[in-house]
Order: structure tokens, then sequence, then C-alpha cells
């Protein structure tokens, strides 16, 4: 009598561990996961069970995603009909979530695949055991829930004790035995920022200071002034843990005085507009070492008080040297002139062959900036302007002139056209715009 031909059964085993821990050992989680998967198959040889050579491994990753390379080269291949049995130690190791599994089996069926747990001995391809599959699902995603529900339970209890919960250190601090411990050269970094900023209540200003002291991030980078305002705000520096907005007493030493902080922070609180009408006065020489009288002397800043009132003026060296009388134009009011520059240079840089020289400038350091580019930049100048704290003009202005010449009839702007691209570069790469 001649024996019935059994169809053999492709095997594919899955396995997965949610985390890292143990998987450099020589025989970890995912071994004894597929050694119990072999030994299933072998006993079902006769039913035609062949174990498939590929491999379908995820170690250190949550069966709460889909995500999961050996989930998905798996997947690939029951759909390219590679794969007739997928077998796992436990249904939790294909997935937790309910929805999710649902999505699996799904493609299993239009496939002709069949599911089997070696713990949970199911068949997905009737009802009771899609039924039973799906209430024991119910109770590894109610189990996985709570799970996270005690981990965000615990971090929280921790914060609030003080506690160091991992994640990257702030700029300052290094992290020893899970705590975070004061890292003496970057803590004398973090000071001067604090202090600097009190001084010049900039951001973009202070930015280029930073970058000019050669401070980097512990990684290298560049510091900008995004990073500034998180470093700023960071209350790790005054010794306290944070959780969900709320602070408690950290059990790290503080960096920055309570003091500091709240003279910084007085200052953040401000806009960045009233910062800059506050501080205007501070740097009122927009035309130092720039203007100059008929004769080829040059003017310096000064200032007087009358009737309780500040006068800001620029004085001729001729005069200051000689008497009055001694040079045409004497004197100048500092914010007539620096209006009057200021008129001009927005005037100027909408010109068309002012906007071509720059781009052409320009293209030398970056052949990849349009004539566009360089228009659009130059025009960002003029709505900016008034929100730059002083520094920052006084900055633009030396960039872009060369010299103003004063006389009986008028005076006269000479521009730099490398300045010219230099701004533009700037505008283009965001480096200009921003009072704080």
């Amino acid at each position: 009598m001649t024996k019935p031909i059994t169809r053999k059964l492709r095997c594919a085993i899955y396995t997965r561990k949610s985390n890292e821990a143990g998987l450099e050992q020589e025989f970890n989680s995912l071994h004894a996961q597929r050694e119990a998967c072999e030994a299933y198959i072998a006993s079902q040889k006769s039913e035609g069970w062949v174990l498939v050579r590929d491999q379908y491994d995820d170690g250190g990753i949550s069966g709460g995603t889909l995500e999961r390379p050996g989930l998905k080269r798996l997947m690939q291949d029951v759909e390219d009909g590679l794969v007739d049995v997928i077998v796992v130690y436990k249904i939790d190791r294909l997935s937790r979530s309910l929805a999710d599994f649902a999505k699996l089996v799904e493609v299993f069926d239009q496939h002709g695949v069949t599911f089997v747990s070696v713990t949970q001995q199911f068949n997905t391809t009737t009802s009771m055991g899609r039924l039973t599959l799906n209430i024991l699902l119910s109770f590894a995603q109610f189990e996985r829930e709570v799970t996270a529900e005690r981990i965000r339970d615990k971090v929280a209890a921790s914060r609030r004790k003080g506690m160091w919960m991992g994640g990257v250190p702030p700029f300052g601090y290094r992290v020893e035995n899970r705590k975070l411990v004061v890292d003496d050269e970057a803590a004398t970094h973090v000071r001067w920022i604090f202090a600097h900023f009190l001084e010049i209540g900039s951001c973009t200003e202070l930015a280029r200071e930073v970058a000019k002291r050669g401070i980097r991030t512990p990684r290298g980078n560049r510091i900008d002034k995004k990073y500034l305002y998180r470093l700023l705000n960071n209350r790790a520096y005054l010794g306290e843990a944070v959780h969900k907005g709320e602070s408690y007493p950290g059990e790290h030493d503080a960096i920055i005085d309570r003091e500091t902080w709240d003279r910084v922070h007085a200052i953040l609180r401000e806009s960045p507009r009233k910062r800059a009408a506050r501080t205007r006065s501070d740097t009122p020489a927009l035309l130092k070492g720039l203007l100059f009288g008929p004769d080829g002397a040059a003017f310096s800043p000064t200032h007087t008080h009358k009737g309780g009132r500040l006068y800001r003026y620029y004085v001729s060296q001729t005069v200051l040297k000689h008497g009055a009388g001694a040079c045409p134009v004497g004197r100048v009011p500092a914010g007539a002139i620096g209006c009057a520059v200021i008129d001009q240079l927005r005037a100027v840089l909408r010109q068309p062959e002012i906007v071509a020289g720059t781009w052409k400038a320009a293209r030398a350091h970056a052949d990849d900036i349009s004539e566009a580019d360089a228009r659009a930049a130059l025009q960002q100048i003029d709505p900016l302007w008034d929100e730059l704290f002083p520094a920052e003009q006084a900055r633009i202005v030396a960039l872009l002139v060369e010299r103003v010449d004063i006389g009986t009839d008028g005076l006269n702007v000479g521009l730099r056209v490398d300045g010219l691209s230099s701004l533009a570069r700037e505008m283009l790469a965001g480096g200009v715009g921003e009072a704080a």
C-alpha cells in the first residue's frame, strides 16, 4: 500500500527581546527561544514541517511597534510565498498590541500562513484559535500598558526626589554612578555665558562671543543662539530636577546661583523689541571710526547733559585740537547723522546695481546663491533694523560702510562691496535678524 505524500511546510522562527540586557552573552534569550522552537518543529517532522534557513531575530526592540527589522524581513518573505508556518515561543514575542496583531494575522490569512506558539499551541486558521489568541493578546497588551505606567510613575517619583534619570547631561555636568557631577572646565564656560548675557542681553551677540572664545558643545558642535536659549532656561544649573514643568531640589550641585538666574530671566521675560529699546542708549556710537569731516579729520563720539537730559553727538578732531571755528562742520547730533546714514543705506540696498554687485561678490564664496537670493537677503534688513540691538546695528554698519564724509553740502556714504556679500550670506544662513 502506497503511503500518502505529506506536503512540506516551511517553518520560520521569529524571536524577540524587549531590551538589550544580556544580548552580549554567548547564550541569551533569543537563543533559548530559537532552541525551543526548533525542538517543536522537529517534533512535527512527521507532519512535513521543515525549518527554513533564514533567521528572524529582533533584540532590544519593544513588541509595541511593528518597526522591527527582523519582523519586516519575515513579513516580506510571507508576502513572497516563502513561509508556510510562523513559530514563536510565546505570542507576545510577535506583538503586544492587539491592533498590530490583527494586521499581522490578516496578512497571514491572505497568504495561507499558520501562526503557532510553542508554549500556547494555537492554529490561527480556526475561529476558536483566533478567539483564544485575541484573549491572550489582550492580556499581553494590558501587561505592557501597566508596565509602561509603572515606569512613568517610577520616573516621576525619582525626579521628585531629585534623581538623575538618564539622557544627555546638561552642558557643565557629567554622569558618574548615575548621578550628575559638575565638570569644572565646562561649568566655568556656563558661568561665563550667564554673566556675559547679563552684560549684553542678546543671545545673537552672545553666540558670536561664544564662538570667538572657542566654546563648543560636549560633542564638538557649534553653539548657536537656540542652544543658548535652552542653556539659559535649564533649571538643572540651579541644582533642580524638572519633571513635566515642575521643579524639585536635585541631588546634584548647582552651577548658577539664584540671584544670577533671576537677573537673567528678568531680561529674558522682556520682548526683544523692549530689550533693544532699553539698551539702545548703551551703545550710541553707531558711526564710531567711520565719520570724517571736510578737512579729512575724524569725528569722535561724545555727550553732554542739559536739563537732566543726555545729548549725544560727534565732534571733529580738528575742533578738539584747535577750538571752535577750526572746521566748517565742527559737531553734529549723533541721532540725526545716524538716521541720515541709515536712510541712505536703506535706499542703496534697494538699487538693482547694488544687488547685482552683491550677488557677484557672494558667488565667489558660495556659487549656489542666486541673484534673487541676494535681493531677498538685502531686503530683509529694512523691516528688521529697528528690532536689532545697538551693538548688532553698529556691527552691520561697520560691515557695510567704508566711511562717511560729511560737508557743508551734505554727506557721502562709501560702501564695502565685500561687506554687502558677507551680510547677504549671513542673512541667508539666518545669522542676522533677531534682537535677542
